[in-house]
């Protein structure tokens, strides 16, 4: 099974770092190695001061479809064209606006990679 990598632009609001909502749209990298973390999408957003969040990749399958939330993640559709992902730390949080579409497509590229379910 092979890692996927997607990029994508992302528009973010932060009270961690100003900088970032002045950039307007920012590259992000989507990660998902069914190998290592099968459950997990890794979002990582390089430069100089670079980021990275682990989203949990059936959170963000009902996020796109219906507001959903879990361990300080909050996933939602917002209008035709856009999913958010809200992110909650001890630091602070960060809203995140994808592309439906992109992040659609994303998904759907780890569903065909996941492993299968192991029967009990």
């Amino acid at each position: 099974m092979s890692v996927i990598e997607q990029y994508a632009r992302v528009h973010i609001v932060t009270d961690e770092d100003p900088l970032l909502e002045s950039h307007g749209a920012v590259p992000v990298v989507l990660r998902y190695d069914p190998e290592h973390d099968p459950r997990h999408v890794r979002v990582h957003l390089p430069g100089a001061r670079p980021l990275d969040w682990v989203v949990d990749r059936d959170l963000l399958e009902h996020g796109l479809k219906a507001p959903a939330d879990s361990g300080g993640i909050r996933v939602w559709p917002c209008g035709r064209v856009q999913a958010v992902v809200e992110f909650h730390t001890g630091q602070g949080h960060s809203v995140v606006e994808f592309d439906t579409k992109t992040l659609s497509r994303f998904l759907r590229l780890t569903r065909t990679t996941a492993p299968e379910p192991v029967p009990h």
